[in-house]
């Protein structure tokens, strides 16, 4: 499921969590009216702390704040901090907490990540609210102005009153906010449109993706943490190398908080590199970003090429089709790309026998669970 192609927007890079997060806390602070934020990850810790702070402040200044968490993602955030945050008059609600009821049910998680403020500007990415996003994870934001905001805020409302979602707060704030969304005249040309995916049901993300992938003239890069594409997927990468086309994967080293989503991925790595496909390795730090490039289209978000994601998760992407924002992420590619570990064809194959083992075992177990699903 997607929303519409809509213009005037403007969309602003913010790489790395230096550049976003002083942004989105600045943003915080400088709410009227509303600030309506959606997570997976949120564990007490600094980070957590800071924003609970700036929550608190802006309900004292008289602004609607409406949090939601995701049931399981949240788990990690102390029963202080949710007492504080209820006290001080934040809505708080959480996505499908963990119950007796079915396992698909348990299985389905909330992995979006969105704050919207005074429906007026927006942020998504990869994002969360653990101490990693500060120093030791290496992600990626985009800033939203403009008529796409309101597809944002329409996503967020529907899940806030969703059956599935429960907590404080009244269910008719979400129909109270005041959008401003009118299209920028400085900004013509630059369309966006927010494309999401919930479970194996709506699987817009990886249409669109595909899609993108099958007619794709110049360029392909990819950027995910979590590399275990679906078949259809390597098959469109294979095709798209083999007719010439610039294919290039962006992927985490050896620092990574899943080793074994890595070595599952790794068992696609040989097929791939003899169909021409790049595959890059990044060094610095773990990479959870998740962007996408292909010619001048890229998406920007929270959605993973895993079967988790793909199957269970509800997920949401920024697509751009903006020439000028194209070229801030190819900048940002190639600066990865010149901090990464290219993996070569002929040392690939001669890897050793315990890490082909390693592909073998943590890829027999993702296959088994792809099975159950």
């Amino acid at each position: 499921m997607h929303g519409m192609w809509r213009d005037g927007n403007h969309f602003q890079l913010l790489p790395e969590s230096a550049r976003f997060l002083p942004a989105m806390f600045e943003a915080v602070q400088e709410a009227r009216e509303s600030i309506l934020i959606e997570l997976y990850l949120m564990e007490s810790g600094r980070l957590a702390s800071a924003l609970v702070d700036a929550l608190l402040k802006a309900v004292e200044r008289g602004v609607t704040v409406m949090l939601m968490l995701d049931g399981y993602g949240a788990m990690g955030l102390s029963g202080g901090d949710r007492t504080r945050l209820e006290t001080g008059g934040v809505a708080l609600r959480f996505f499908n907490p963990l119950g007796f009821h079915s396992l698909a049910r348990n299985l389905t998680r909330d992995h979006r990540k969105l704050l919207v403020v005074d429906g007026r500007v927006a942020y998504t990415g990869g994002f969360g609210a653990v101490d990693e996003f500060l120093d030791a994870w290496y992600e990626v934001a985009v800033r939203i102005e403009g008529p796409v905001v309101a597809d944002w805020v329409r996503l967020f409302c529907r899940l806030w009153d969703s059956p599935l979602t429960r907590g404080s707060g009244q269910p008719d704030l979400v129909h109270n906010l005041r959008l401003d969304v009118s299209p920028h005249e400085d900004y013509r040309g630059m369309r966006g449109r927010v494309v999401w995916g919930q479970g194996y049901r709506y699987q817009a993300i990886r249409h669109s993706l595909q899609r993108q992938v099958s007619s794709a003239r110049r360029r392909i890069w990819i950027c995910t943490p979590y590399f275990v594409p679906t078949f259809s997927l390597r098959l469109r990468l294979a095709r798209a190398a083999r007719r010439g086309v610039d294919v290039r994967l962006l992927l985490p080293g050896e620092m990574h908080d899943h080793p074994g989503v890595r070595y599952a991925g790794q068992r696609f790595y040989g097929r791939l590199l003899k169909a021409g496909v790049r595959i890059f390795e990044f060094q610095p730090t773990f990479i959870h970003a998740k962007f996408s490039l292909a010619d001048h289209w890229t998406s920007i978000g929270s959605c993973n090429f895993d079967h988790w994601s793909l199957h269970w998760n509800l997920e949401a992407n920024q697509e751009v089709d903006d020439r000028r924002f194209a070229e801030e992420v190819v900048e940002l590619f190639e600066r990865s790309f010149a901090t990464s570990r290219e993996i070569r064809r002929e040392e690939w194959s001669r890897r050793p026998r315990w890490q082909r083992l390693k592909e073998w075992l943590f890829g027999s177990l993702d296959g088994l669970l792809t099975r159950l699903r």
